[in-house]
């Protein structure tokens, strides 16, 4: 089979690994930028919730709620629930990096509220990921075992709806993230030396949506070689 050698699999190795050391280097990366500028605190003394509220007033928006959850790092935009979800460590915080995130996550609000494309789109294939994702292997499997290319290019097909999610959420993150920062410039939310910070903070998170897709695409294309080519006997 293409890319085994003496049962070696080189395209793991070649393609996968450096791809899944990047993800975890991005990972890191975002905890320890997040928890280097959690401990500056901003002078102006606002936190993470009323930082968001100012971002949907900006945008005329005032029929989106902002919860406190648990947890680090898990803030989120709940579309179907019209609600932003920020962390302990977010929601009650006046550090920059928490105030960064909260403007983050309100920026996926202004998104939908303005209709930006890209985040709809997200939306829209998410059912189709999860199904792709829950029966692509099943279907890969089966087509080595019954020694179908048919299955096996479906599984494939399917497993490339996960990377579709990925290639389209990388833009809707970016943007999300630019919104944040251009908001915080025009309501002040930060000094002017404070404002860094904030935007090494989403760049390092930006960081960990680019390895993910790294990883995704390197695991299609090893898929690809793996399976793709080769005789049918279905």
């Amino acid at each position: 089979m293409l890319g085994y050698y003496y049962g070696f699999d080189w395209t793991y190795l070649v393609l996968v690994v450096p791809c899944v050391i990047l993800a975890l280097w991005a990972q890191h990366n975002v905890n320890a930028t997040f928890t280097k500028y959690s401990s500056v605190y901003s002078r102006r003394g606002i936190t993470g919730a009323q930082a968001a509220q100012m971002v949907l007033l900006q945008n005329d928006i005032t029929n989106v709620r902002i919860e406190e959850i648990s947890g680090k790092l898990t803030d989120h935009y709940e579309p179907r629930a019209n609600v932003i979800r920020l962390s302990n460590s977010v929601y009650h915080s006046t550090s920059v990096a928490s105030i960064g995130v909260a403007c983050h996550e309100a920026g996926h609000a202004v998104q939908y509220a303005k209709g930006y494309t890209p985040i709809r789109v997200r939306a829209a294939i998410i059912p189709l990921t999860n199904a792709g994702s829950a029966l692509s292997l099943p279907l890969l499997l089966a087509g080595i075992i019954l020694n179908s290319q048919r299955l096996a290019l479906l599984g494939i097909l399917l497993f490339g709806l996960s990377t579709l999610f990925q290639l389209v959420t990388l833009p809707v993150e970016i943007n999300a993230s630019r919104r944040a920062l251009a908001a915080i410039q025009a309501g002040s939310l930060l000094y002017e030396d404070e404002y860094p910070m904030a935007r090494k903070t989403l760049t390092a998170a930006a960081l960990t949506y680019v390895a993910a897709l790294a990883v995704s695409l390197a695991q299609l294309l090893r898929l690809i070689l793996l399976f793709g080519g080769g005789r049918r006997n279905d």
